[in-house]
């Protein structure tokens, strides 16, 4: 049975040279362009100007999405949202010369606005053959990932999440599956957090006091990120009794509340550790998912599974470790769930 996964099917970027470069380039290029367009030369002539801005602005956000591509040759619908996107940058940022330049050629106006249009309408006829095709708990997934890119996509989905957890959670039940068996973790993880949680409020509202005497504006603002990741952390403290470690018909699920998830078929785990020791929880194959906590159980893997990189190259995950409130009864309920397996 092939292990079930939740990292992205992408190939990974092979070094953090690589990994920066498409993630700052388009960003640098942009912002060097538009402080250029402030410049005297720009004012002497706006029409060149304007025609470099979008030229620049074009030009990087496709070569940083040809350098991302394994095989250097996107789709089309890829190229006309980078397209898109350079044509919005143009349209809302363009410096004042750029603006009275692009004022002289018309047709340059029309050229963005219709390419906007264009991906605004493609993407809405795949968005609606999206949500013909898709099952019915998957259509507004599948249609609204058409619209707007997986990744921001999902970043908005866990921050609602969160959000949602944190304001009207709180007569939610716990996400188990039918025929699935919870094991909860939270009673030891949730009393450390909500001491975190309080020192967090005092220290918004020491620092709230402080810089209000030098500059209001500062203060309202520091204030309202600070409540937002307050409303935040008590999202990831509730999400600790609703996202339970769970043994189902398929494997294992270990869950960090919304923070993360790995899910494990039962023929991809090799042996349950029969203790724990430090040098196996901190190698550097272990993925330790314990918050805040010493993790008391530690699975082993038949096969490593591949992890995605962030800033460099990480080994392959060979063991998980985390923890449960009780590790007896999770030990007895894996074991025969794996006795199970091997009949």
């Amino acid at each position: 049975m092939p292990a079930m996964r939740t990292a992205a099917a992408h190939k990974p970027l092979q070094n953090l040279a690589q990994n920066l470069a498409w993630l700052a380039f388009p960003l640098l290029a942009i912002a060097l362009a538009k402080l250029a367009g402030h410049s005297e030369i720009a004012w002497r002539h706006p029409r060149i100007a304007a025609l470099l801005f979008v030229w620049i602005a074009a030009d990087t956000l496709v070569l940083s999405l040809m350098a991302r591509s394994t095989d250097h040759h996107p789709s089309r619908q890829a190229v006309l949202a980078r397209l898109a996107a350079a044509a919005l940058v143009v349209l809302l940022g363009a410096p004042p010369a750029v603006r009275m330049g692009l004022g002289a050629m018309p047709a340059i106006w029309v050229a963005l606005i219709l390419t906007v249009l264009l991906h605004t309408g493609w993407s809405l006829l795949r968005a609606g053959q999206a949500w013909r095709g898709g099952a019915p708990g998957e259509r507004w997934h599948r249609a609204a990932m058409q619209i707007v890119p997986e990744p921001l996509w999902r970043l908005a989905m866990a921050e609602v999440t969160v959000l949602r957890l944190a304001l009207t959670g709180w007569r939610a039940k716990p996400d188990v599956p039918a025929a699935a068996l919870p094991f909860a973790y939270h009673r030891h993880l949730a009393p450390m957090m909500g001491v975190l949680l309080a020192l967090q409020a005092i220290e918004i509202g020491v620092m709230d006091v402080v810089l209000r005497l030098w500059s209001p504006r500062v203060a309202n603002l520091l204030l309202e990120l600070g409540i937002v990741a307050l409303l935040y952390f008590v999202g990831l403290i509730r999400s600790l009794r609703l996202r339970p470690i769970l043994l189902t018909a398929d494997g294992l699920t270990v869950r960090s509340g919304v923070l993360a998830e790995q899910r494990i078929a039962f023929a991809e785990i090799a042996q349950l550790a029969s203790e724990v020791t430090a040098a196996e929880v901190k190698a550097a194959t272990t993925r330790n998912m314990a918050l805040l906590a010493w993790p008391n159980v530690i699975v082993r893997l038949a096969r490593p599974i591949a992890r995605k990189p962030l800033l460099r190259e990480r080994p392959p995950i060979r063991a998980l470790a985390f923890r449960v409130d009780d590790p007896a009864a999770f030990h007895a309920a894996l074991a025969a769930r794996l006795s199970q397996e091997t009949r």
